[in-house]
């Protein structure tokens, strides 16, 4: 038996461990291959091999402890192995946009907030038959160098068009260079009709932006920040932005100085709208993700696979900071 058990223990080293073939191994051992079969049964049977499949992160599971987690709708996108996070984001953006577009109905007020991933969904979504489609711009577009409309008015006029809807922008800065002047603006006649289609947006679209994606964010790469703003964020401790708004990893914003000068609606804002979908792609991207669940900003979020781990794990290694099971609002 000790002689059967060694022999086995040998031909399930070589399959198992060194990959050999049971041809292979019979040739090594001068057995045959129904030999070495009987031997790799008995190696299982007597113990002296344990085999455990290591199930991938199924994306319906994922989800589930998402919505556990963070009280959101969750759909976790599948993306193969190796992917560029330019195909992640794609991939990710074009199930965003099949089901945002089964969201809209005759009538619906969809607020957008501009950016890379709002861009990507506006050139997947797939075009409906509807009636009295509003797409209003949630946060405005200008900065120092450039008006913004052509990139904000390219994302809105897509997804008016997959809608038969008509499109309102809001032209006004991403951020203003003094919150006195944006008090001022939002005084104005002509900004405050802007305003008043936002308060009535039945559905909100926005991705969440990071300094530190793979892909930057276009608040970030597009100059819309100087490096005076890049110390004050790094100093608050800011880790993302969501329609522009800055947040910190709590997922607390009120009192960061650029919100003064921000454009676009707070999270508390955002809070009033009845179906908000973030959207989001690349683990790199979990502390902003984080950041926005943690904001209460969303209802519904899609990610990859990836990004839905990294955003677990990460809320699991502070579980005794900011603990998962709090579903307060942070500000409201």
């Amino acid at each position: 038996m000790v002689e059967r058990d060694d022999m086995a223990f040998q031909a399930a080293m070589m399959y198992y461990l060194q990959s050999e073939t049971m041809d292979g191994v019979a040739r090594h051992l001068g057995v045959s291959r129904s030999t070495v079969s009987r031997l790799l049964s008995h190696a299982r049977e007597a113990g002296l091999v344990r085999i455990s499949l290591n199930e991938p992160s199924r994306p319906d599971a994922l989800a589930s402890q998402m919505k556990k987690a963070f009280k959101v709708h969750a759909r976790v996108v599948p993306v193969r192995e190796g992917a560029t996070e330019i195909n992640r984001l794609s991939q990710v953006s074009a199930v965003a946009a099949e089901m945002i577009s089964q969201k809209v109905e005759n009538g619906t007020i969809m607020g957008v907030a501009w950016g890379n991933t709002v861009a990507e969904i506006a050139q997947s979504l797939p075009p409906r038959e509807l009636q009295r489609v509003l797409v209003v711009q949630l946060n405005g577009a200008a900065n120092s160098s450039q008006t913004g409309l052509p990139y904000a008015d390219a994302i809105l006029s897509q997804f008016a068009a997959a809608f038969r809807g008509r499109t309102v922008h809001f032209p006004v800065p991403a951020l203003f260079d003094y919150a006195s002047t944006r008090e001022a603006m939002w005084r104005e006649r002509s900004v405050q009709r802007v305003l008043t289609i936002q308060e009535r947006v039945d559905l909100a679209v926005f991705g969440v932006g990071s300094l530190r994606s793979p892909v930057p964010s276009q608040v970030y790469a597009g100059g819309y920040l100087n490096e005076e703003d890049r110390r004050a964020l790094d100093a608050e401790g800011v880790v993302a932005d969501v329609c522009t708004v800055f947040l910190r990893a709590d997922g607390s914003y009120r009192d960061i100085s650029l919100n003064a000068r921000a454009s676009g609606p707070t999270p508390a804002q955002l809070s009033r709208i009845k179906t908000r979908v973030m959207v989001a792609s690349s683990a790199a991207k979990a502390p902003a993700i984080l950041a926005a669940l943690r904001a209460r900003v969303a209802t519904d979020v899609v990610l990859d696979v990836a990004a839905a781990q990294a955003v677990l794990a990460l809320a699991g290694r502070n579980r005794m900071g900011i603990g998962l099971g709090s579903h307060k609002p942070v500000e409201s």
